[in-house]
């Protein structure tokens, strides 16, 4: 019985995630020093992964190391990784400054080096909404575009063959 209800909770948040596929995206927050970010970080990528993760989250942490190879191996190959931390602000944007230094602690003792998010309220009421379960992590176009999602963590492997495919199918 718990095995059919994890199914259906799986299928019902695939179900509502994947009705971003196809949109556009809204994107904006700050990385961990204060920049802001936005939306133009796409332009300068053939794809970006956005991984959305939680400091409460054991597979988003375990799987950060390989994320990190993974933007590193792909530095050059307009592949950016982007990890966008869903518990350190409320639904009306306020940082919460122990939670922020949580998240930047994993980040270090994870070598997981890329750029991470602070979103920002609009982002929240937007992109973020559609996030049932992390990590969930989501590849955009250039123009931020959503062109694929997945719920779940993966190892460097899966995650490699799937962005291979995806690039491959941008050049078609």
């Amino acid at each position: 019985m718990k095995k059919i209800f994890s199914i259906i909770v799986f299928l019902c948040a695939t179900a509502v995630f994947s009705q971003s596929v196809g949109s556009v995206i809204e994107f904006s927050g700050e990385d961990f020093s204060g920049n802001n970010v936005g939306s133009e970080l796409f332009s300068k990528n053939k794809i970006t992964m956005i991984n959305v993760w939680g400091t409460f989250c054991g597979p988003c942490i375990r799987e950060m190391p390989d994320l990190a190879r993974i933007s590193e191996s792909h530095k050059n190959s307009g592949v950016e990784v982007v990890g966008v931390v869903i518990d350190v602000t409320d639904r009306k944007g306020n940082v919460n400054v122990r939670q922020k230094a949580n998240a930047e602690k994993i980040v270090s003792q994870t070598g997981a080096d890329y750029k991470h998010i602070v979103p920002s309220q609009k982002m929240i009421s937007s992109v973020l909404k559609n996030v049932q379960a992390v990590p969930t992590t989501f590849f955009v176009d250039s123009t931020g575009k959503v062109i694929h999602s997945v719920i779940g963590a993966r190892d460097e492997k899966e995650w490699q063959k799937l962005i291979q495919s995806i690039l491959a199918s941008k050049t078609k």
